[in-house]
């Protein structure tokens, strides 16, 4: 089933079940008003849900047409926010480009922030930026919302806690995030709020696609409308979201709501070496700073630039039938004031 929370004016929205191509919504308020009260109940709740879900598939409900422009994030405020970096390619990227070594322990221990959960942004809602000299990156990414997690679960069981799975696009300022590095104590300040696809979807809808703990779909990015990337999300992802989930409960339990991303997608190109923009031949890239990587590793300079305003980025995945499987993500860049 499909889920979102329609802009109804209050902070968490109102949770409705969306018809699998995108076209229709019922209300569900007499089960659940909101995602988190659906998920907080999710093992007594989500059967219902289901059998809604399957009368609107067959038009035995009320139903109205859904229209992405009203949905907030799937859930517009979260318990817990925690991105991992389930790329390894994508890391290791970020420190060839400056000459740094990637420790073996990247690849057996996964990385991961806690980032601001207190107010998603809206899947077509404009990112706010300060200072065209941050940086201004997107990062494409799959994320999945659990359930009640208990402490030091295992990578298999922690499969069974994914309740739902969206996209998101992790905000970055580039050019802030050195510095707060230096400070070791992570990012905060360049780290601005994300966003997330308006629709989440439960793992079973993903039918084949959804396997091992990873998303085998390809993801697509649009930067001012055209195309960027075109990444295959179950490839090259060493962590699987067992993995990320198991490393977050490693040492406290999980409440219902709690989101886990995946880090930004990236794939390396036929030869194991980086990746290379479509325009090559390649597969592009799920956010610019990995482009520009590439360009400094291979002509010794960036030239791609960080987004300004006006800029616009849109991140989607197609379903097997074509149809747009979560909504898409699509925000322009406006200047602060």
């Amino acid at each position: 089933m499909k889920l979102a929370s329609l802009n109804d004016g209050s902070r968490d929205g109102q949770l409705v079940l969306v018809s699998r191509d995108l076209a229709y919504y019922t209300q569900v308020s007499s089960i659940a008003r909101t995602l988190q009260m659906a998920l907080d109940r999710w093992d007594e709740l989500a059967p219902h849900l289901a059998a809604v879900a399957e009368s609107l598939e067959h038009g035995a409900v009320p139903r109205e047409r859904f229209h992405e422009h009203d949905c907030l994030s799937p859930l517009p405020r979260a318990y817990q926010w925690a991105d991992g970096s389930a790329y390894v390619n994508h890391v290791e990227l970020v420190r060839r480009a400056r000459g740094a070594e990637l420790p073996q322990r990247f690849w057996t221990d996964p990385l991961m922030y806690q980032g601001g959960s207190d107010c998603f942004l809206a899947p077509r809602q404009p990112i706010t930026l300060g200072d065209i000299a941050w940086g201004l990156d997107f990062e494409a990414e799959i994320a999945v919302i659990t359930t009640d997690v208990p402490m030091v679960v295992t990578a298999e069981a922690a499969l069974g806690h994914i309740a739902l799975v969206m996209l998101v696009n992790d905000v970055s300022l580039r050019n802030l995030i050195p510095e707060e590095l230096t400070k070791g104590f992570g990012f905060f300040q360049s780290k601005p709020s994300s966003a997330f696809s308006p629709v989440a979807v439960t793992p079973d809808e993903l039918g084949p696609a959804w396997r091992d703990g990873r998303l085998h779909l390809t993801l697509r990015t649009f930067v001012n409308g055209d195309p960027f990337g075109r990444l295959d999300a179950g490839k090259d992802m060493t962590f699987s979201f067992g993995d990320l989930i198991a490393h977050a409960a490693k040492t406290r339990n999980l409440a219902a709501g709690s989101i886990i991303g995946s880090g930004t997608i990236s794939n390396r190109d036929d030869q194991g070496g980086p990746g290379r923009p479509l325009a090559a031949g390649g597969r592009g890239y799920a956010c610019i700073a990995e482009q520009r990587m590439v360009e400094i590793i291979r002509h010794g300079a960036a030239e791609t630039p960080f987004m300004t305003a006006g800029d616009r980025i849109r991140i989607e995945i197609a379903a097997p039938d074509g149809h747009s499987l979560f909504g898409a993500i699509e925000q322009e860049i406006q200047l602060a004031g």
